[in-house]
């Protein structure tokens, strides 16, 4: 991303929906080049192409965000059901990557899945898999349950393996989240010291945002796609995280 798609992005963001002929003037480029622009923005999956404008993608609507980079994140959910053993118990966070990878696990009908994601529990009601939603406070819009409950919730249930969600990762803060409840369930669930597996797709490198979900050298695994940048992923492995690319 250059500095002149850096600052589209930056406004699309603040104003949530903006027109190209008002990112023009605003940047002072042609029609055609913002146009060029957007295009780009939308294939990293950083915002949404709307006719005559652009739309912000920061939200925890999960259906939206479904629909970005959709092939890429069912790569992603189908290489990480690999990772997961007939009969295993795992918890799954929340993200749409994951909701991706618990519809492919809960096909497969041989798992308990655990979530705190009122969403994912609801995508995979009809399947045969086991599934235990936790309680907490229900966050409408991302569909997420977080609060003191659900962390107690946690601290009492058995996984080996949990998948985590991610809004970004930069090398001077390491895995963030946009939202501070949903963070502090990540955290718990980190601590518990299990196999702790980060799926993300590469558009995540690069963001920071303002909650910090545990160290770096507590997640064993991560899997994103190969747009991952080169740096990005030797300061993942020389702080003993796995990075597989699916």
């Amino acid at each position: 991303m250059n500095s002149r798609q850096n600052e589209i992005l930056q406004i699309v963001n603040e104003r949530k929906r903006v027109q190209v002929t008002d990112l023009s003037d605003l940047v002072g480029v042609s029609g055609v080049t913002i146009r060029q622009d957007l295009n780009f923005l939308e294939q990293q999956g950083y915002l949404k192409r709307v006719h005559g404008a652009a739309m912000a993608l920061q939200s925890d609507d999960v259906n939206a965000r479904l629909e970005v980079r959709f092939d890429i994140k069912q790569q992603l959910a189908n290489k990480a059901a690999e990772l997961v053993a007939p009969n295993e118990t795992v918890l799954i966070e929340g993200g749409s990557a994951n909701a991706l990878l618990a519809r492919t696990l809960a096909e497969r009908g041989d798992v308990t899945i655990i979530t705190p994601s009122a969403y994912i529990a609801h995508l995979i009601r009809n399947s045969a898999a086991n599934i235990i939603l936790l309680g907490g406070v229900y966050q409408h819009q991302g569909e997420s349950l977080v609060g003191p409950l659900t962390k107690l919730c946690i601290q009492n249930i058995h996984f080996s393996t949990a998948f985590l969600g991610i809004d970004g990762y930069h090398q001077d803060t390491g895995f963030t989240s946009r939202d501070m409840m949903r963070a502090e369930i990540a955290e718990t669930i980190i601590g518990k010291n299990r196999r702790n597996i980060v799926l993300t797709d590469s558009s995540k490198f690069g963001q920071i945002y303002p909650s910090s979900i545990g160290k770096t050298s507590e997640i064993s695994i991560l899997l994103t796609d190969d747009a991952a940048p080169k740096d990005d992923i030797n300061a993942l492995k020389s702080q003993g995280v796995d990075v597989l690319c699916g």
